[in-house]
């Protein structure tokens, strides 16, 4: 395929995934469709604006006349889908806001490219769809029932039935990716690792809910870009593809980590009240596309995290502006009193 339409690439994956593509692929073009909410960045895709094999479109995914207009003009043949709203204090706030986007949005996108014959359809999921594990249980499969626990979790679960029904009712090609918690360049400042970054360089204080003892798998951003593109390349239509890291950790000891990488000490630690709901462990068995699509993570944590806070050191300016404005004032109201 040569057209390839990825939505939400100007978010942290996305945007990744995006520069991955462009850079491993020459005989590709790329229409990125993002809706540029506060976690879409233009900044982040400044290094392409004189890149003939990328177009930008600004949109919507749930505005289906422009999603139809794009893949039309475009001559796509793939879609790979990012856009999602993924943070979950925000979904605890406004549950109704991920069911537009990450529901009603991949519907849309379904539905127009069904009607237009597009050829494979890759939806970019999460494992927090599986819920939670306690210490003893084995690690998440591909097989594992689907029990999500929080708004954006129940969210990404009904864009990934609706995926499979597609397949099984009208013979989409559709495939479903599952990964465990992304770090690296680009990301939005909520998320936990640049906040701690951010805030080490700063001097802040990093909340930590509750013990801090949750375990999470975390995968370096350039490692899922590959997995991606194998799946979307190569893998089985109609299946589910877990994607991870092989680090786990609890997010104490990662906090820790970050500390120690960037200079600091843990007296900028601050517990806080745990977030409701809050799931306690995650882990993901990718054996399945180790097996089948000869992938597995290239980079360790020890390794990653040294890059990635290198890489925040290097762009200050563009961790400032998205941690003013709108972002900030969120940032101080989700962790006041918490």
């Amino acid at each position: 395929m040569k057209n390839i339409l990825v939505t939400g690439g100007a978010g942290f994956i996305g945007a990744n995934f995006v520069k991955y593509l462009l850079r491993k692929q020459r005989d590709i073009l790329v229409v990125n469709y993002d809706a540029l909410t506060y976690a879409g960045n233009l900044e982040s895709l400044s290094d392409l604006l004189e890149e003939k094999r990328h177009i930008f479109i600004h949109g919507d995914i749930r505005d289906q006349s422009k999603i139809e207009k794009t893949l039309v003009e475009n001559q796509i043949e793939g879609v790979i889908n990012f856009a999602a709203e993924s943070h979950v204090d925000r979904s605890i706030d406004n549950p109704g806001e991920f069911i537009q986007t990450n529901v009603v949005g991949t519907l849309n996108l379904l539905a127009t490219a069904r009607k237009l014959g597009i050829k494979r359809f890759l939806q970019i999921s999460t494992d927090e769809v599986y819920g939670s594990l306690s210490s003893e249980e084995a690690a998440f499969t591909e097989d594992t029932q689907i029990r999500p626990n929080s708004p954006y979790s129940a969210s990404k679960a009904s864009a990934d039935h609706l995926v499979r029904a597609y397949h099984h009712t009208f013979g989409m090609d559709t495939l479903i990716t599952r990964c465990s918690n992304n770090y690296g360049p680009l990301q939005f400042p909520e998320k936990m690792i640049p906040l701690c970054i951010n805030n080490a360089f700063c001097g802040k204080k990093i909340p930590v809910y509750g013990d801090g003892m949750q375990i999470r798998d975390w995968l370096y951003v350039e490692d899922h870009c590959e997995a991606i593109w194998k799946v979307f390349l190569k893998g089985k239509s109609g299946e589910v593809y877990n994607i991870g890291g092989d680090n786990q950790m609890t997010n104490i000891d990662l906090v820790r980590t970050i500390l120690k990488t960037c200079g600091r000490d843990d007296s900028l630690i601050s517990f806080v009240k745990d977030r409701p709901g809050h799931d306690r462990r995650y882990a993901i068995n990718f054996s399945k596309i180790k097996k089948e699509l000869d992938w597995k993570p290239k980079h360790d944590f020890a390794s990653g995290i040294v890059s990635t806070v290198k890489w925040y050191s290097e762009n200050r300016e563009w961790l400032d502006h998205l941690t003013s404005g709108e972002y900030k004032s969120y940032y101080e109201k989700m962790y006041s009193g918490r």
